[in-house]
């Protein structure tokens, strides 16, 4: 076992690299893309050799890497394809079964702050700003909870946005929607290291027109139960 690999005992999670050991778990270079540590902490807490695991939004492929190597099952959907182990697939429609899947992990869109593609069903394109973005997701939620097994875990990354003046508490507005199918866990925060806001110039500039840059991911770590919740 890689000696870096420690097993995260708070719910402030610090990583200042993307990747961990010699080998890449999907691409450092990718837009939003998700640490690996997110994902190999995740695994080894709520699943076991031989689980399938899925990310419907898998991006630059971190959580197969990741999965593959813990000796788990794994699939990886996304619109935008960038490697051939990807399916391409929209999250609000997962082919697989009911109750067939043993973790999830996502790491979805927090607004239309980045072109994650050029489909024009990414819910990347719809600002946080609209009820429309949490419709959309919450259509994931569905889909993530009909494909879990009772009992088992999903993580989901998503920020808050402050701009032009404006906050938008994009995480409580979606845990609002996850509470509609999953009992919570835990909420983690990721510290944001690599954002293009993290410059002196921007620090600079938040002191100075007195507002806060974004400095954590939120981590919702719930719960499918075996009851559908009222």
């Amino acid at each position: 076992m890689n000696t870096e690999l420690v097993l995260e005992s708070t719910t402030l999670w610090d990583f200042p690299r993307q990747n961990y050991g010699d080998k890449p778990h999907g691409n450092n270079k990718y837009r939003g893309v998700t640490p690996a540590f997110v994902i190999w902490n995740l695994l080894q807490r709520y699943t076991k050799e031989g689980d399938l695991v899925v990310d419907p939004m898998c991006g630059s492929g971190t959580t197969i890497d990741v999965a593959k190597e813990l000796n788990r099952k794994v699939i990886g959907y996304d619109l935008n394809i960038v490697r051939p182990d990807i399916i391409k697939n929209d999250s609000r429609k997962i082919p697989l079964k009911d109750n067939s899947v043993d973790f999830v992990f996502i790491d979805s869109p927090y607004s239309d702050n980045i072109k994650y593609s050029d489909d024009g069903r990414c819910i990347g394109k719809i600002s946080c700003e609209k009820t429309e973005f949490y419709d959309e997701l919450e259509k994931v939620v569905s889909e993530i909870a009909r494909i879990l097994k009772p009992e088992k875990v999903m993580g989901w990354v998503i920020s808050d946005q402050w701009i032009k003046k404006k906050f938008t508490p994009v995480g409580f507005l979606l845990w609002q929607r996850l509470e509609k199918y999953f009992e919570p866990i835990d909420i983690v925060c990721l510290t944001r290291r690599n954002q293009s806001s993290n410059t002196p110039i921007w620090h600079n500039r938040a002191r100075l027109f007195n507002f806060y840059l974004r400095g954590f991911k939120y981590l919702f770590i719930m719960k499918k139960p075996n009851k559908k919740l009222d």
